[in-house]
């Protein structure tokens, strides 16, 4: 079983910038693919960023040049950095992961989020 947990969420107002952290725990052979979604009131979810085992990255347009996503294979560990907040940022971050289960086998896992909130 495999357990992922984000946290580093907050309250913080538009401008500032907040790192969410993604830790992985378990029997996991490898991550592979990361991804951080978030979900607004009200709106559909969104995939924010994506990072590859390799670290090749992607990017939804509305955070393009102020979101950076970055990983740390050794402790397992992935990261959001958000620069430049805005009120349209806010949501519920998860962190999702395509795990290495065992040999040949990936499984998807998703954390339970992380609450942004962005005041004007």
């Amino acid at each position: 079983q495999v357990q992922i947990v984000e946290s580093g969420g907050g309250l913080v107002r538009a401008g500032d910038s907040l790192r969410l952290s993604c830790s992985t725990s378990g029997s996991a052979l490898a991550i592979n693919a990361v991804h951080w979604y978030r979900q607004a009131p009200g709106k559909a979810r969104e995939l924010a960023a994506h990072i590859t085992s390799d670290g090749a990255t992607v990017y939804a347009d509305s955070v393009k040049g102020r979101f950076t996503i970055s990983r740390d294979n050794f402790k397992n560990t992935m990261y959001l950095q958000m620069n430049s907040l805005k009120p349209d940022d806010t949501g519920v971050y998860y962190c999702n992961a395509d795990v290495l289960i065992a040999v040949g086998v990936i499984q998807n896992y998703e954390g339970q989020g992380t609450q942004v909130t962005v005041s004007s």
